[in-house]
C-alpha cells in the first residue's frame, strides 16, 4: 500500500478498520466499566490514537515483539490480545492477561509477541533493542517495535537505546506517539525543537514524521521501516503525531492543561472516521461498514461480561513466580563447584573464566556485554580470550551507558537470549538501579512466569586497592531486598566458580559480586 489507498487495497483496509474498532469500542467500554468500578487501579485509554497501533502492527509476524508503555491498551489489541483478556485484566481477575497482577500498565502476553507494557517511562525503548539484539544472534529475521510518547524522548532511555540500535544496526522500530503531553506537560515545555522525528539524523537513523491520524501514511511508513529492520539496514524512528481524546487516566481532570476547544478540533480527525472515509470513497457501502461495528460491538460486550463474570486469583498465587521454582539435581561432581582434581590450582577469575567459556560453547544465546571486555579480556581477566574465540557480538564492547545496555540485556532475555553484564565495579551498577529493580527483577512475577529472565550482573567490590569511593563500594545489604533478584557474594575461588556456574545455567537474574582482593586467590 502506497501512502495513498487505492481500490486493491480495500481488503487490508477493511481488517485495519475493523481492528481500530477494537480498539475504540474496548476502551468505551473499559471507560464505563471504570465508572462503574469494575476497573481497579489506573486507566489509560488509547482513544484518538488507534491508528498507530494498528498501522504498524498490521506488519508484524508472530515472532516479532513489541514492547509498549503505560498507554499500551491499543498496542496489546492490536498485536492480538482478545479484548477479554485485557478486560479481565483491568477488572483484576485471574483470567487476565497478567493474571490480574499488573492492571492497565501491566500487561503481557509474550506467546502473541506482545512483550510487556510499563508503569515507568523510557524501558520499552531499551528493551526493544534487546529483543532486536536477540534476533541478531539467533539470525531469524525478527523485528521489535517499542511504542512510546512524546514524554520518553527526554528521556536518557532514548539516547541510549537509539544510539546502541545505530551503532549495532539493531532490527527496532521506534514509534513515537507524540500527543502532545507527557501527562500534562506540553511537549513545547520540554523540547527545544518541536519536532521528534529530525533526532533521529544524530544518531544515523532513518526518521520520519507523519500524520499519526492518518491510518495510509502510518501503514505506509511502517512497512517500509519493518522491512529495512528485517533486511538488516538497521532501526527507523518514526514520529506519528497523533492526539488522546479522553483524560491521561480515566477519572482525572482532563481541563486545567488543555481546552475543551482543543480536544473538539481533534475529534474530527478521528482516525477511525477519516478511514471509514477513505473506504466510502473506494466503494465500500456504510452498511458494510455499519456491520463491522456492529459485530465488534457483540465481540466486546460479550468479552467484558465474560471478564466480569470470571473468578478473582486465588490469594495462594500471591506470591508466585517471584523465582524460578528448582529442585535438587543430587550429587554434583567436584570440578563443578571449582575444585581442579587434575593439574595446578586455579585462581577465582580463572574458574569463573572457564565456567562462562564452557556455557558460551554450549549456547550460542549466551553473550557478554560492558566496557572492555572485548578484546581488552575484562578489567580483572574475567574474558580473557573469549573475543577471539566468539567475536564482537557475543562478546561486546559498549558505550558507556549502563542503563542502556542494562535495560538492553532486559529485553535480550525477555526475547530468550542469556546476557552477562560486566560492571567492572559494583558502584556502576547504582546507573542501571531502576531498570534492575524494576524491571528485571519483577519481569518474572508481572509476567505471571511467562518471561524467564536469565540476567547474570556481574561486577567487583570492596576496598584495598585504593581506587577510592567510586570504585569499593559492596551495595549487597541494600540490593538484597530486592524481590526476584538473587544475589551471590562468594567468599572462595571454589565457591565463585560453582554459584557462576548455576547462574549461567539458571533462570533467575544474579547480580553477582566479587571481592577484587579475593580475585587472584586459588582454589586448593
Amino acid at each position: 500500500m502506497t501512502t495513498s489507498a487505492a481500490a486493491s487495497d480495500i481488503d487490508i483496509l477493511l481488517d485495519r478498520y475493523r481492528a481500530m474498532l477494537v480498539i475504540r469500542l474496548t476502551e468505551e467500554e473499559l471507560a464505563r466499566s471504570h465508572t462503574r468500578g469494575l476497573v481497579h487501579g489506573a486507566c489509560h485509554t488509547y482513544v484518538g490514537q488507534e491508528a498507530v497501533a494498528v498501522g504498524v502492527c498490521g506488519h508484524l509476524r508472530p515472532s516479532d515483539t513489541i514492547f509498549s508503555t503505560h498507554r499500551g491498551h491499543g498496542h496489546a489489541l492490536a498485536k492480538g490480545m482478545p479484548p477479554a483478556d485485557l478486560c479481565a485484566e483491568l477488572f483484576g481477575r485471574a483470567a487476565g492477561c497478567s493474571r490480574g497482577r499488573g492492571g492497565s500498565m501491566h500487561l503481557f502476553a509474550p506467546e502473541i509477541g506482545m512483550m510487556g507494557t510499563s508503569g515507568i517511562v523510557g524501558p520499552c525503548i531499551l528493551q526493544a533493542c534487546g529483543a532486536g539484539y536477540a534476533a541478531k544472534l539467533r539470525r531469524d529475521g525478527a523485528v521489535a517495535v517499542a511504542f512510546f510518547g512524546d514524554g520518553a524522548v527526554n528521556n536518557a532511555a532514548f539516547h541510549e537505546g537509539l544510539n546502541m540500535a545505530a551503532i549495532w544496526k539493531l532490527p527496532v522500530l521506534f514509534v513515537c506517539e507524540n500527543n502532545g503531553f507527557a501527562t500534562e506537560v506540553p511537549f513545547s515545555y520540554s523540547s527545544g525543537i518541536p519536532q521528534v522525528g529530525r533526532r533521529a539524523a544524530s544518531y544515523g537513523l532513518a526518521g520520519v514524521e507523519l500524520d499519526g491520524n492518518d491510518l495510509v501514511a502510518v501503514h505506509a511508513a511502517a512497512d517500509e521501516a519493518v522491512e529495512r529492520a528485517r533486511a538488516g539496514d538497521g532501526a527507523t524512528l518514526l514520529e506519528c503525531r497523533t492526539y488522546r481524546t479522553r483524560a491521561h487516566s480515566e477519572g482525572m481532570g482532563d481541563f486545567t492543561y488543555r481546552t475543551r476547544e482543543d480536544v473538539d478540533a481533534w475529534k474530527q480527525k478521528c482516525p477511525i472516521a477519516r478511514l471509514r472515509g477513505v473506504l466510502a470513497q473506494l466503494g465500500v457501502p456504510a452498511g458494510d461498514l455499519a456491520a463491522i461495528e456492529t459485530d465488534v460491538q457483540r465481540v466486546v460486550t460479550e468479552a467484558r461480561a465474560a471478564a466480569e463474570a470470571s473468578p478473582a486469583p486465588a490469594p495462594s498465587t500471591a506470591l508466585e513466580d517471584v523465582y524460578a521454582v528448582t529442585e535438587p539435581s543430587g550429587p554434583v561432581p567436584p570440578q563443578a563447584f571449582g575444585v581442579n582434581t587434575e593439574g595446578s590450582p586455579r585462581t577465582w577469575a580463572q574458574g569463573t573464566l572457564q565456567a562462562l567459556d564452557e556455557a558460551m560453547a554450549a549456547d550460542p544465546l549466551i553473550f557478554v556485554m560492558g566496557e572492555g571486555i572485548g578484546v581488552r579480556g575484562g578489567n580483572f581477566a574475567t574474558t580473557t580470550g573469549l573475543f577471539a574465540k566468539y567475536g564482537p557480538q557475543r562478546l561486546c564492547d559498549t558505550p558507556i551507558c549502563e542503563r542502556g545496555f542494562v535495560g538492553l540485556a532486559c529485553g535480550a532475555a525477555m526475547a530468550g537470549a542469556r546476557p552477562v553484564i560486566d560492571f567492572m565495579f559494583a558502584d556502576f551498577v547504582l546507573d542501571a538501579f531502576g531498570e534492575i529493580v524494576n524491571q528485571i527483577a519483577k519481569m518474572r512475577y508481572m509476567s505471571s512466569g511467562r518471561l524467564k529472565m536469565p540476567v547474570i550482573l556481574r561486577g567487583c567490590i570492596g576496598i584495598g586497592h585504593c581506587a577510592a569511593t567510586h570504585h569499593s563500594g559492596s551495595y549487597y545489604g541494600m540490593v538484597a531486598q530486592v524481590p526476584g533478584l538473587r544475589v551471590v557474594v562468594p567468599s572462595n575461588a571454589a565457591d565463585a566458580k560453582g554459584l557462576f556456574t548455576h547462574a549461567l545455567h539458571g533462570s533467575d537474574p544474579v547480580l553477582f559480586l566479587e571481592h577484587r582482593e579475593l580475585m587472584g586467590y586459588k582454589t586448593p
